[in-house]
């Protein structure tokens, strides 16, 4: 049973590599007979060929063809889908005919002469009925309306039933990508969130910093009881310039102090009045009225691209347009809090206004306050080199370079990449500052040197805030500038260009004249 089995498995790949994959295994085994039945033909004719007649060659030759020509309709018989009786009736002719061929073989040559009419009659018959099973049987009959209706049904079931399974594949698809959209959007809120928090952070940091600076004085009040027995006040900074005093004498010390108090309480947010000479001074016992916040002559546009991305743009009364976000939304609340930002920050931001140079102080991406030296015409002309974990000390460290310069001594030196650079050191050889950049040659490095000693006893210091107006040069030579969180964040963009730096910070006063005030409308 075995070596039955190997030998058919062996039949079926020689099917499958020469001809091609079978569809039934009864298409392999019809291909085998018929190949049989063709190969005994041929040996059947060459041995009538070549016997002689009546001979017993002859009657085996007789006898291959005629099993040949059985196997020869048989084969391709087997191969078709047909039904079961159908197979029999071909099964049962095959046999017949064999039987035929059984009784010539008994009766050739000696009875063949009065034998060969009924031999011949049982041999046909056996290859009519291979003929009805195979041929006539599947053209008169049909299959039944009950088995038609069955495969009806089946075939319905089927369709719906393939119907269901692609709505549920639907079904699924729908939910994950609800669940893909679910999750980005529980992304973005929680980047926005932590955004917030950033910005918060930020700000609760810089309002603590602003509450300790208030809160810190290099300076004191005095109180005391003049020589006609007033009692008068004056300011003093520690280092004995005599800031401010009272100007007129109070009969009472308690009124004297309440003087005090009353300093204490408006100088923070006095308003600067200039009056060219004295006798415009007003009279002592003139009143006069805050000065009222201007009306804003721009309006917060708000509006949405093609990329369905929420924006912003500020426009003048004027038609033009003075900055706008640089950036789009996923949601209109994120764009209020963006336009919150730029109201509550683009009016007190700080920028680059040096007359010629000043000096920066500003905290890292380390959180570490530096300082620079910078020209109005962008140029860096001195780094302090290190950071400070305090806003305190890089400030103190600009007023003593600016006090102490003379002390200090220039150092010019060529580093390993062939360039000059100077670098300011104290006695103790600590140092101070440096050039931040290198120059080609020794004579560029000098007049950078006497740049520095020109231009910093005199420079003031800008404080950069919780945000700050950029001015820079983009690719094209245009001026342009931005204002940025110093949490690095973009809050507003010029969104264009300017010939010189002047027209930049033309657009910035515009921007802090007319932003805190704006109204906000769609479009």
């Amino acid at each position: 049973m075995a070596a039955d089995s190997s030998q058919n498995t062996r039949l079926v790949e020689w099917y499958e590599e020469r001809i091609g994959q079978p569809g039934t295994d009864d298409e392999v085994t019809g291909y085998w007979i018929f190949v049989l039945g063709l190969l005994l033909g041929i040996l059947g004719i060459f041995m009538v060929i070549i016997s002689e007649p009546a001979s017993v060659l002859r009657g085996w030759g007789i006898v291959a063809g005629a099993i040949a020509l059985a196997l020869i309709i048989a084969g391709p018989l087997v191969r078709l889908p047909l039904d079961q009786y159908a197979s029999i009736l071909i099964l049962v002719g095959l046999v017949v005919s064999i039987v035929g061929v059984l009784w010539f073989t008994m009766a050739y040559p000696d009875n063949w002469r009065v034998q060969s009419s009924p031999i011949i009659a049982v041999y046909g018959v056996g290859l009519l009925i291979m003929a009805v099973g195979g041929v006539f049987a599947p053209l008169l009959t049909t299959r039944s309306e009950a088995e038609a209706s069955r495969l009806r049904d089946e075939l319905a079931d089927a369709i719906q039933d393939e119907t269901d399974l692609a709505g549920v594949v639907d079904d699924l698809r729908a939910a994950l990508a609800d669940a893909d959209a679910d999750e980005a959007d529980l992304a973005g809120e929680i980047d926005r969130l932590r955004a917030e928090l950033t910005d918060t952070a930020a700000d609760e940091d810089d309002l603590s910093r602003q509450l300790r600076t208030l809160r810190t004085s290099q300076s004191r009040f005095e109180l005391y009881e003049d020589a006609g027995g007033q009692w008068r006040w004056r300011l003093r900074h520690r280092n004995g310039n005599l800031i401010a005093n009272g100007g007129e004498g109070y009969t009472r010390k308690h009124n004297a102090q309440k003087g005090i108090a009353g300093v204490r309480r408006d100088a923070l947010g006095a308003e600067l009045l200039l009056i060219e000479a004295e006798e415009d001074l007003p009279a002592e016992d003139e009143t006069f009225e805050p000065v009222a916040v201007a009306e804003s002559q721009a309006t917060f546009e708000v509006y949405t691209d093609n990329a369905g991305e929420h924006r912003w743009r500020l426009r003048h009364d004027n038609e033009n347009v003075l900055c706008d976000s640089g950036e789009g939304y996923d949601s209109r609340s994120n764009l209020k809090r963006a336009i919150d930002r730029v109201k509550t920050y683009a009016g007190s931001a700080a920028y680059l206004r040096f007359d010629p140079t000043g000096f920066e102080i500003y905290e890292d991406n380390a959180g570490e306050y530096r300082w620079r030296l910078v020209h109005r015409n962008g140029n860096v002309l001195a780094d302090g080199g290190q950071g400070y974990s305090r806003y305190h000390d890089a400030r103190r460290a600009v007023d003593r370079l600016r006090e102490d310069l003379d002390d200090y001594e220039f150092e010019i030196y060529e580093d390993n990449a062939g360039q000059f650079r100077w670098r300011l050191t104290a006695s103790n050889d600590r140092i101070v500052a440096d050039s931040g950049q290198g120059y080609n040659d020794r004579d560029e490095a000098e007049s950078a040197v006497e740049r520095v000693e020109t231009y910093a006893p005199d420079a003031d210091a800008l404080d950069v805030g919780p945000a700050a107006f950029e001015i820079y040069e983009d690719a094209g030579g245009k001026w342009r500038w931005r204002l940025r969180h110093r949490n690095g964040n973009i809050l507003a963009d010029s969104g264009q260009g300017y010939d010189d730096r002047s027209g930049a910070r033309d657009g910035i006063e515009s921007v802090k004249r007319n932003g805190p005030n704006a109204d906000t409308e769609d479009v």
